[in-house]
């Protein structure tokens, strides 16, 4: 009776995911694993000063080239008070974006899957750097950041404590946190 319940409580939730395909897909590739290996590409063309366009579109998946049928566009560059044009994002921000946005949909897809409607989700990301490394004024500073904090506000149709789970669990499965809290080789060659 418990499942049934729970089912129909699932069934009335719509948080704009598709948990059916998304498990189908998951069973899928449980069954053909070498589906399962993905390369997402991204192909960043100079546009002057340090404003960069990078263009994403098709991928490699399920074993064959796979073909959105449109492409994206980011534009990258740094703020004026670098003396630059500020015309995007800066690649760190970008960064934190991708972040946000992989945590966020995480957390969608898991609520749909248990049954939790969710009413908002709001995500803050703050990444904290010292610039005199990146600028060469201190070798010791690291390029990088220091840290970087995620705070989510969601309103949800559950109890915090379920909410918190939602999170952990989004944060468990996370590409992007993932690659972010974990050494990646990152191979730089040029042609």
């Amino acid at each position: 009776m418990n499942s049934m319940i729970e089912e129909t409580k699932s069934a009335e939730v719509d948080n704009g995911v598709n948990v059916e395909a998304l498990l189908g897909a998951r069973d899928a590739l449980e069954a053909a694993p070498e589906a399962a290996q993905f390369k997402w590409r991204a192909t960043c063309n100079w546009v002057g000063g340090t404003h960069s366009q990078t263009t994403i579109g098709r991928f490699f998946g399920l074993g064959e080239e796979q073909d959105r049928g449109k492409e994206f566009t980011v534009d990258a560059d740094h703020p004026e008070v670098f003396a630059a044009k500020d015309m995007g994002s800066t690649p760190v921000e970008l960064l934190l974006s991708g972040l946000a946005s992989c945590l966020t949909a995480g957390i969608a897809s898991v609520a749909q899957n248990r049954g939790i409607q969710l009413n908002a989700v709001t995500a803050m990301v703050e990444g904290d750097m010292d610039l005199q490394g990146i600028l060469g004024i201190d070798s010791d500073v690291r390029n990088g950041f220091d840290a970087i904090r995620v705070t989510f506000s969601i309103d949800a149709d559950a109890s915090e404590e379920d909410i918190k789970a939602l999170v952990a669990q989004s944060q468990k499965r996370s590409a992007a946190f993932d690659i972010i809290t974990n050494p990646t080789n990152v191979f730089v060659e040029v042609n």
